[in-house]
């Protein structure tokens, strides 16, 4: 069983649901609290032990690109007026040479096409994927220990109520093993009253390569995009899915409330801002 040391960052989508802030920033590069939104995907996935970050990004993505290397002039004016903190936490999140990777999605195909375009640097080897509007602290640890105990391939799950899945992926589940289960079937948004359970796919995943080969025929699905889930659905013809329970709440930043509410959650975790913002918080529910 190969280890899991690459992967993969869809960063190509447009942003539209946070125009007109998306205009000219990519949707990626939006902060919660003090550090973008990739960044802190990044952070989750280095701290699982990954070594190699591959980027799919598109037009006017480039300022990511940038944010992942040395700003040269910034880092000599911090170090010139003393401000040792900053140049340090700068240097900690800055990958080393050679573990990052960028490449184009040159059209908006889905996200099976994003997925496919980084084929050639992922390679024969199995890869994790990381959706980076979703944040979820902790969760490729605890799918790469899923990893260790099923192999094949995994994805993260959480659970919704049932009256919202019609607005998700939803997985069949399976013979259960603690906080895994075998996945038996995959469903793309089904008709309310439909789906097979309530755990929904959560924008964390490892695949084997071979899901490259089955990206390669472009098959067309959901909103004539190449979609991801319809892949893997071929995918389990020949090779074991497994659902991770994921202990802990993602945050969809790429939703307003979502986004929203990351900041605050991340906010009120730092121990220099919980109890100022506790305060503002307070004055601002008096106030309405």
């Amino acid at each position: 069983m190969k280890p899991i040391r690459k992967a993969v960052l869809p960063v190509a989508g447009l942003g539209t649901r946070f125009l007109p802030a998306t205009k000219a920033v990519p949707k990626e590069m939006l902060t919660v609290v003090d550090r973008p939104v990739v960044q802190h995907v990044v952070d989750e996935a280095r701290e699982a032990g990954i070594e190699h970050f591959i980027f799919v990004t598109g037009r006017g993505k480039a300022v990511i690109e940038d944010h992942f290397d040395i700003a040269f002039e910034l880092e000599h004016t911090l170090q010139e007026r003393g401000k040792t903190a900053a140049y340090e936490e700068l240097k900690r999140d800055l990958p080393k040479a050679g573990q990052t990777s960028f490449t184009r999605q040159q059209a908006p195909l889905g996200l099976g096409h994003a997925v496919w375009c980084a084929r050639e640097i992922v390679g024969d080897e199995p890869f994790a994927v990381l959706l980076p509007d979703m944040l979820s602290r902790g969760c490729m640890q605890q799918m790469l220990s899923t990893y260790e105990r099923h192999g094949g391939n995994i994805i993260a799950v959480e659970e919704v109520a049932p009256e919202e899945t019609h607005q998700y992926g939803i997985v069949s589940v399976g013979e259960t093993y603690g906080q895994s289960f075998e996945i038996t079937g995959m469903v793309e948004k089904p008709k309310q009253g439909t789906a097979p359970s309530n755990f929904i796919i959560s924008g964390r995943y490892i695949l084997q390569p071979e899901i490259f080969g089955i990206l390669e025929h472009g098959k067309k699905g959901a909103g004539g995009e190449i979609q991801l889930t319809d892949a893997m659905i071929d995918l389990m013809e020949t090779q074991d899915f497994f659902g991770m329970h994921y202990e802990g709440r993602t945050y969809d930043t790429g939703s307003k409330i979502g986004f929203l509410t990351a900041n605050l959650a991340y906010a009120l975790e730092r121990p220099d801002l919980a109890g100022p913002l506790k305060a503002e918080i307070a004055k601002l529910l008096e106030q309405g």
